[in-house]
């Protein structure tokens, strides 16, 4: 599954995109996440979404709100992880910090379950023959 959106413009390749690409990439390789930080208005986001782009990877992004509570993060992680999608979560310091420790652990779960279906042994027996790597490689199925 991957999400070919033509030639369209990029993005102007100074040092500091070039390092957020390296890094991201290298998280990604790593079955980890990457979290670009900085003030207001320096492409943390476009850069992100232009990455996905290159890799061909649909790429959502969302503006939290105090509104947010830890079942509508949880949903949009369970919509990520089905399709494989990167999601991109603008203004995250809004979300309250009773919210963000819930948070925490539902990344972490979701993380030690990239780690352990990457290897095929740990895959149910119909999956095994899946290639190893991370999503959108289905490895199993979501209630």
């Amino acid at each position: 599954f991957y999400e070919w959106v033509g030639n369209t413009g990029r993005l102007v390749i100074t040092p500091l995109t070039d390092r957020c690409y390296i890094t991201l990439t290298m998280a990604l390789k790593l079955y980890l996440g990457g979290a670009p930080a900085g003030p207001a208005g320096t492409g943390k986001t476009e850069t992100t979404k232009d990455l996905a782009r290159a890799l061909a990877i649909p790429c959502y992004v969302f503006n939290c709100s105090d509104q947010m509570n830890f079942q509508s993060i949880a949903d949009i992680f369970r919509g990520l992880a089905q399709t494989g999608a990167w999601g991109c979560f603008d203004e995250f310091n809004r979300i309250p910090i009773e919210v963000l420790s819930v948070v925490a652990t539902q990344v972490k779960t979701i993380q030690d379950a990239i780690v352990k279906f990457s290897t095929p042994e740990n895959r149910d027996e119909e999956f095994r023959s899946a290639p190893a790597g991370t999503p959108p490689v289905k490895v199993g199925y979501f209630d």
